[in-house]
């Protein structure tokens, strides 16, 4: 995959081996549904994946697994809309095999991903036997203005015979989720009552329901011949397949055009009473390919007017297309879905389509570009509220204990066994420990309220989430009386390699810093809420939640003594860490060279990564990510802790030294941390980052769908880390760090009801433009100065010498 302007990404050639990674990449969504870019004509196989994915729709199956009965929830591979075969006629009226690239080899071939248009290109040319040559051009689209249509155009052009092109357009209900090879022991098929059927002369169309879920699915397609009448149309249906066939001419001047255009609705929508007759009657409104792609141009020229970034050479266009990527999985139109951020997008079907923290590196940029989005994804957290407060009451604990994997309902969805590739055995997955999400999601609710001055939610949804996660800490701290110190035991941290000690009985680690310091810092804001609530609020919300003013005694203790471990002068990842064994790094890369999945090595060689000082990703270092260095020594300081520059240096070059990289996330939070430390070989991780997709640095990952965390947190790392951006007391302070590489960028945001603020950084200037309006003037704050901007005006801030 390589850029060929500031918008334009293109696919030389046709190989198989990189087929289902180019297809991730070049999948076209809108936030409702996305569709993988894969080529029409192929059903799924060892080579191609056609996929369409709906947000928020999720079945549950149980299966057998090294014999135990098993129960899992996946995101459903929907109805395949996109199939469309053709094979030219010869003059005879014969017809020669279908084509297929895997039969007869194309050439010329491209494929051409428009990130301004929103669109997908392919273009090819094959020698169609004793008819000559033919050339095939392909335009894609999932129409961004009405989140229901998508739609296909097929060119056929001939320079030197004339004949008869024979097109067979399918609704495929017979598919499985089958994207995923480390799944295939699973259960997979998950749609079920498939019935089809056609509505007129150029409509065919499906209906079916999820198999558990029951959630209803109606796709209707009209394919058409344009400009020039097929010479035969015919109809046709399966038990799982509709399909409409035409024969169309074509001659030398005088193209086949073929227009295939699709309504999907579930009964998940609002507003329909049954999906099949509301996709009949969207596709009857919809005009032809031309008008749509008139529409879906004009509804994403508007939404990169609100988002794009500005930042040369490749690191930009890697950045633009993280951006497009991140637009087709959260979208405005996400506002209207109870739906949460998909780790993998809506790009393919790892991790099961599930809900895991990502959103703590998606909702900071959101936040500032579409915060209506924003409010919709904590809303769907909210929505689950009341079963991580049963999960919580389950586990005998109080408040709201939420799922590391979360799906349609919000229950713990986190596999009970896992596959290591490496040796072929299933494992326990002990990862439903990762508590921490909850305080991720407090994070989140506090960062969007900071952002956009929301204090309405914050008062009421947002509260009655922070303080239920506040209560859980709380309640989860155990006073060591011999140590004067509250202790978490039982987790495990964002590291994940580490989920017990070694040879132990039980799973779970004691004192995970990350884990404790920030359960110091949710409790710590939700007393900060409490004292800010008006008193007839704090009433309402004690009552609501049954939450009793003795609990904030309770919380304050517990705030200012949670246990932060220590060995060797730097931050202990858990207590015990500094106990472990040193791995040999050097013989583990000179043996495997690529150790990034260093735990499923270890286990393949009967060993097993617990015993070692050795992390997957950031884990102590996620502090850094989160947190301004200002913000870690008051951390610290409120725990007992003192924290300077030297100690967290040298606790950065201990787990620098440890770490595998294992998650994309990896490289995100290392360059940003070091960054921030002014450390030179930042850019080395900030590279790995950019283009941990792109080049599918984990080794054949991305085809099971993009990792829309390392993506949204590219973006944020330019828009908040670089800028050191903050939004807090109702202002924006700007700490900007030098980075070479990225020394010059540029972009929009909305803040406090400012559409459109811009901010430049070149040549040791920060330039910001506020424009004309009715609001208050902005507040800007830097570690040397403070200024207001009036709505009209533009500031150029000279910045300091680093």
């Amino acid at each position: 995959m390589r850029p060929t302007d500031e918008w334009i990404w293109e696919y030389d050639g046709y190989d198989p081996a990189v087929e289902r990674l180019r297809e991730s990449l070049c999948t076209l969504g809108n936030g409702y549904f996305a569709t993988r870019g894969a080529v029409p004509e192929c059903r799924a196989g060892l080579v191609h994946y056609p996929a369409t994915y709906t947000a928020g729709v999720y079945n549950r199956l149980e299966s057998t697994v090294a014999g135990r009965q098993v129960t899992n929830e996946d995101l459903v591979n929907l109805p395949n809309w996109l199939l469309l075969r053709f094979r030219p006629r010869s003059a005879d009226g014969a017809a020669v095999p279908w084509f297929s690239p895997d039969l007869r080899h194309p050439y010329d071939h491209r494929h051409t991903l428009d990130l301004h248009r929103a669109t997908l290109t392919r273009t090819f040319s094959f020698r169609a036997g004793e008819a000559g040559v033919l050339r095939v051009k392909q335009v894609r689209l999932v129409h961004m203005a009405d989140p229901h249509l998508a739609a296909l155009q097929t060119v056929f052009t001939t320079e030197d015979w004339t004949g008869e092109i024979e097109v067979e357009s399918v609704l495929d209900g017979d598919v499985t989720n089958g994207n995923v090879h480390r799944y295939r022991s699973l259960n997979r098929s998950h749609l079920a009552h498939v019935r089809t059927g056609a509505d007129g002369d150029d409509t065919t169309w499906l209906r079916c329901r999820t198999s558990a879920s029951y959630v209803g699915i109606g796709m209707a397609a009209r394919t058409v011949a344009v400009g020039h009448p097929p010479t035969s149309s015919q109809q046709g249906s399966s038990r799982r397949r509709a399909v409409h066939r035409l024969v169309v001419p074509v001659a030398p001047g005088r193209p086949a055009v073929v227009e295939k255009t699709v309504a999907l609705h579930t009964s998940r929508d609002a507003a329909i009473s049954d999906p099949l007759g509301a996709a009949l009657n969207r596709l009857a409104e919809a005009p032809g390919f031309s008008a749509l792609l008139e529409s879906h141009v004009a509804a994403w020229a508007r939404l990169w007017r609100r988002a794009d970034i500005q930042v040369p050479g490749e690191a930009g266009r890697i950045l633009r297309l993280h951006l497009f990527h991140v637009l087709q999985t959260l979208s405005p139109h996400t506002a209207e879905l109870d739906v949460g951020v998909p780790a993998r997008g809506l790009h393919g079907e790892a991790y099961r389509g599930h809900v895991f923290w990502d959103e703590l590196f998606v909702l900071p940029y959101l936040n500032l570009h579409f915060p209506e989005v924003s409010r919709a994804l904590l809303d769907y957290r909210h929505r689950r509220l009341p079963q991580a407060c049963r999960s919580a009451g389950a586990a005998g604990r109080a408040g709201a204990m939420y799922p590391w994997q979360s799906g349609s309902d919000g229950r713990e969805e986190t596999q009970q066994l896992h596959l290591n590739p490496s040796s072929g055995r299933w494992l326990p997955d002990n990862s439903r420990l990762q508590h921490h999400v909850g305080s991720a999601i407090a994070y989140n609710v506090w960062q969007y309220c900071e952002a956009t001055g929301d204090t309405e939610y914050l008062h009421t949804k947002g509260a009655e989430m922070l303080l239920q996660i506040a209560r859980f800490w709380a309640d989860g701290a155990q006073l060591a009386e011999g140590l004067g110190r509250y202790r978490i035991r039982g987790v495990v941290g964002p590291d994940e390699y580490h989920d017990g000690y070694p040879d132990a009985a039980r799973p779970g680690l004691d004192d995970n810093a990350y884990t404790n310091v920030t359960a110091a810092w949710v409790l710590t804001r939700a007393l900060e809420l409490v004292r800010r609530l008006p008193a007839w609020r704090r009433q309402e919300l004690f009552e609501r939640i049954d939450l009793h003013s003795g609990e904030l005694s309770t919380w304050e203790d517990v705030s200012r003594r949670l246990l932060v471990p220590f060995h060797d002068g730097v931050i202990s990842q858990f207590a015990g860490y500094g106990d472990l064994a040193e791995l040999d790094w050097d013989a583990y890369r000179a043996r495997y060279h690529n150790i990034r999945r260093l735990d499923r090595i270890l286990e393949a060689e009967g060993d097993s990564v617990n015993r070692y000082k050795a992390s997957k990703q950031a884990d102590v270092l996620m502090l850094g990510h989160l947190f301004s260095p200002a913000e870690l020594v008051d951390l610290f300081g409120r725990l007992g802790y003192h924290l300077d520059d030297e100690i967290w240096r040298r606790t950065v070059d201990y787990y620098l030294r440890r770490t595998s990289h294992g998650s994309t996330l990896s490289g995100l939070v290392h360059g940003l941390v070091l960054a921030k430390a002014r450390r030179s070989e930042a850019w080395q991780y900030v590279q790995e980052a950019l283009k941990a997709d792109i080049a599918d640095i984990q080794g054949g990952t991305t085809g099971e769908g993009i990792h829309l965390g390392a993506m949204a947190g590219t973006l944020d790392l330019v828009q908040r880390g670089l800028t050191g951006l903050q939004t807090r007391e109702d202002a924006l302070w700007f700490d900007p760090v030098p980075l070479p590489a990225l020394s010059e960028y540029g972009f929009s945001l909305r803040y406090r009801g400012h559409g459109g603020v811009g901010l430049k950084r070149r040549s040791g200037q920060l330039e910001i433009d506020v424009p004309d309006s009715e609001e208050s003037p902005i507040r800007v704050v830097l570690a040397d100065r403070a200024v207001t901007i009036a709505p009209g005006e533009t500031c150029t801030l000279v910045l300091p010498e680093s």
